[in-house]
């Protein structure tokens, strides 16, 4: 029996479930299915139809038992038996390459629509997915269990089949040329399976380590990688060297003991089966001169003892190739149950515009239009609470008023829940208590696309696409002209320094943006909410990863950017909210104090202690 690799993988806790998940992606292709399948069968019926034929071409015409033919008749007879051969062997290509042809496409075609179907997906859960969930989690759904599944099913799947096929067929066919053979073939393959666990399952524990220690190479290699001029400002270049000798000693230690293992299988299995070949062929040869066993026959039972633990191998190897991508399509199959957003009802209130006026379409509960509302941005929050879990309260009790056009800053140490308001507003999680309005309207009854619509955001992460620099602005409303994009980007104080960008606004980003500095990523995601042009606006720590100078430079553009709009300003630095209209300072998810500037630095309270250095935010 040929060589059995052994590696690790994740078994699928429920076979059924995810296989059902699977066909729903393949059951549009049941006749390519059953036609690759008949295609298999085709095959290995020729396969085995040619290796059986050799029994009547030896027996008449190179070794005769009955008759006594000419030469020229006997060479006739090989002649026409090798066409009658090759014809076969075609017969045998042509099935499987039309199976190979028709596999892939159905795989191609059944994975193109998964990957749809899952990204799709995505795009549909709530933002508390993406916080609790990884992003190279998500990735690996995208990568290594797509791409398992995609082998598993052009590959191992028709392989799996083929071998349980072949080996009926050959032990159907050894059985009618001589059961005692046939007999001596299967009392070797208890002893081959037994070598072969045996040194399967001493060397598990040592691929497993292999896994892992691989694991943390890669790792550690991409974490010093990520964090270079960290280790060269340190000079810990010599320290990172050794961790790394250690690590790459260990998984060369654990490669080479599982390798080792690995490589006993291949010369073990192979000379046992040649040891039983041989016993098979001296056995053969006696009866072939005691009995009327022929040699065309002894022939065509070697050619298939040579071929019994064929499908045996392949089978077992593919059934942890099989397994393997059954466990990532479970994977895929618990993302793709995972709550989606809840719908909108019908009489959800949406975002229209009337020149460059914006307005709430409201509704009935038959879905009629009802009537049109000025979109002002006056924000309430009347007596909301929230926890991102049941058992832990993050708001308590928060009510506050935004007038249209007023800016309203929020500050507070790390944890206070500054962020957390802004994500309720939005509508990233929902409210566990209270209610908030926007210009009387609860934005549970606005559709959330039309209330995140009505709402720019400029974060402090900023993220850029691959694209152009005009395509990175229009993000923000892809129906924005160039006018419209440049007069965003003067309005965030851009303009100046993408005009001096190789190609200007057609500039290509890359790579999120590497060949900018931080501060002009900061721009672009400012002009990208400008083009928005929404009646509120969030500022999330928009300018605490650059330097003061940089921040100088920013602040000009949002000023312009925050006129007329309601803003609401997340600042860990106090200098940045002084001409705020409101100020709210959060402490363990309360509002404690609020006012203005000079207000609260007259109630000599927290916000007096932060701004004089008192205290400091945590």
């Amino acid at each position: 029996m040929p060589h059995m690799r052994q590696r690790a993988f994740q078994k699928p806790k429920n076979v059924r479930v995810t296989l059902k998940f699977i066909w729903g992606f393949l059951k549009t292709k049941q006749i390519a299915l059953i036609t690759a399948l008949l295609m298999v069968l085709l095959n290995i019926g020729a396969s085995l139809g040619a290796t059986a034929y050799l029994q009547p071409l030896i027996d008449t015409f190179l070794q005769p038992i009955s008759g006594n033919p000419s030469i020229a008749e006997r060479f006739a007879g090989l002649a026409r038996g090798v066409v009658v051969l090759l014809c076969i062997h075609l017969i045998a290509v042509v099935a499987s390459y039309v199976q190979t042809r028709i596999m892939i496409h159905v795989t191609q075609t059944s994975i193109s629509n998964l990957r749809r179907d899952l990204f799709s997906h995505l795009q549909d859960l709530s933002v508390r997915y993406y916080d609790t969930h990884t992003h190279g989690e998500m990735m690996s759904r995208f990568s290594n269990d797509v791409d398992t599944l995609n082998d598993a099913l052009a590959n191992s799947l028709t392989a799996l089949f083929s071998s349980v096929i072949t080996l009926v067929g050959i032990l159907t066919l050894m059985f009618s040329k001589s059961w005692i053979l046939t007999l001596m073939t299967l009392a070797m393959t208890p002893l081959m399976f037994w070598i072969a666990g045996t040194i399967m399952k001493r060397s598990s524990k040592y691929f497993v380590a292999q896994q892992q220690n691989l694991g943390k190479v890669n790792g550690y290699v991409e974490e010093i990688i990520s964090g270079q001029k960290v280790v060269k400002v340190f000079c810990r270049e010599n320290n990172v060297l050794d961790s790394f000798d250690e690590l790459n000693d260990a998984l060369c230690d654990s490669a080479t003991t599982a390798q080792c293992y690995s490589g006993l299988m291949m010369p073990i299995m192979m000379n046992t089966n040649t040891i039983n070949y041989a016993l098979i062929a001296m056995i053969g040869g006696l009866l072939v001169v005691f009995s009327n066993f022929s040699v065309g026959a002894l022939v065509v039972f070697l050619q298939l003892a040579r071929q019994f633990g064929r499908p045996i191998n392949q089978a077992s190897s593919q059934y942890n190739a099989i397994i393997t991508a059954i466990a990532g399509a479970e994977r895929i199959y618990e993302v793709m149950q995972e709550p989606a957003e809840p719908a909108d009802p019908l009489d959800a209130a949406d975002l229209t515009r009337k020149k460059q006026d914006f307005y709430w379409q409201t509704y009935e509960k038959n879905g009629n239009p009802a009537g049109l509302i000025p979109v002002n941005g006056n924000v309430r929050f009347e007596d909301v609470s929230f926890g991102y879990t049941e058992d832990k309260t993050i708001l308590k009790h928060i009510s506050l008023v935004a007038k249209p056009g007023q800016k309203v800053a929020f500050v507070g140490s790390t944890g206070a829940g500054k962020t957390t308001i802004t994500n309720l507003l939005t509508r990233f999680y929902e409210i566990s208590q209270g209610q908030i309005t926007i210009d009387g309207l609860d934005i549970r009854s606005i559709k959330k696309d039309a209330l995140r619509h009505s709402i720019s955001m400029v974060l402090q992460d900023t993220h850029l696409f691959t694209g152009t620099v005009r395509e990175n602005i229009r993000y923000g409303n892809p129906n924005a002209t160039d006018q419209e994009v440049e007069a965003a980007a003067k309005l965030a104080s851009a303009h100046s320094f993408i005009r001096r960008l190789p190609q200007g606004y057609d500039t290509v980003i890359e790579g999120d943006g590497a060949n900018l500095s931080q501060g002009q990523r900061q721009l672009l995601n400012i002009a990208r909410a400008a083009a928005a042009n929404a009646p509120i606006l969030i500022l999330d720590e928009a300018t605490s990863s650059v330097d003061t100078r940089t921040e100088q430079h920013i602040d000009r553009g949002l000023d312009r950017l925050m006129k007329g709009r309601t803003t609401f300003v997340i600042a860990h630095r106090l200098s940045t909210v002084r001409n705020s209209d409101i100020i709210m300072v959060l402490e363990q998810g309360e509002i404690i104090e609020s006012g203005t500037h000079d207000d609260l630095l007259n109630a000599k309270g927290r916000y007096y202690q932060l701004y004089t250095g008192a205290a400091e935010l945590d």
